[in-house]
């Protein structure tokens, strides 16, 4: 079989209510703030404009995910949302639902030393999920009529950099990566093209949330 190779935009939901909130969200379901749909039209109108044709779009099933990538295919006359719950966020274990200062103070040292608490999923694991899904994303007979869309989370993105390029930038609200994704024969393998800023586009889709809170890759669990 001949390499192929499938251009992916990896996008970050926009603002969830947790975000908005400050609480590390992980795998709990928190919906879209005002914000965030917001965010979600702004970015659709910015991808509509691009000189790229998008032949689909898929998501991770929490509904902060899937609403942002609604409004984008809607937008792109792109009729369905193919979901893949591989796309999920790493869950944060002990953490979900809590604040900062909330975990500065059952958790003392943690956040300082990059530490993580005991369920909190592994790098290795989301990473694992993460490439499975975009393969299998790549092998559907959609990705072969255009570029495709992923809308997915913040500690996902994160983890497939550090493990595709060594980088571990922080990803905004609706900011995310071009990626390449391989499918060889008997592997799949996979290229950070660029980094997709949203206020480079429309500064009003940044948001106070744009600093991630909740939604790192595990680190240590120790």
């Amino acid at each position: 079989m001949s390499p192929t190779v499938t251009r992916m935009l990896l996008l970050r939901h926009g603002q969830s209510e947790w975000n908005a909130l400050g609480r590390w969200q992980g795998m709990a379901d928190s919906p879209l703030s005002t914000v965030g749909y917001d965010q979600a039209t702004a970015i659709a109108v910015v991808l509509a404009a691009m000189d790229v044709d998008f032949g689909s779009v898929w998501s991770s099933d929490l509904s902060r995910a899937r609403s942002t990538a609604e409004v984008i295919a809607d937008a792109l006359d792109l009729t369905e949302v193919m979901v893949d719950p591989n796309l999920r966020e790493a869950h944060a274990g002990e953490w979900q639902g809590l604040t900062h200062a909330d975990i500065r103070r059952d958790w003392p040292g943690y956040l300082e030393a990059h530490r993580r608490p005991p369920d909190f999923e592994l790098y290795e694991s989301v990473v694992a999920r993460a490439v499975e899904a975009l393969a299998n994303i790549s092998a559907h007979p959609s990705s072969a009529t255009g570029a495709v869309i992923v809308v997915t989370h913040s500690g996902l993105i994160r983890s497939l950099l550090r493990d595709l390029a060594g980088t571990d930038p922080r990803v905004a609200n609706l900011g995310g990566a071009w990626v390449d994704i391989t499918r060889h024969a008997d592997r799949v393998s996979g290229d950070v093209i660029d980094m997709f800023d949203p206020a480079a586009f429309d500064p009003a889709i940044r948001s106070d949330s744009a600093d991630v809170l909740g939604e790192e890759p595990g680190a240590a669990t120790l």
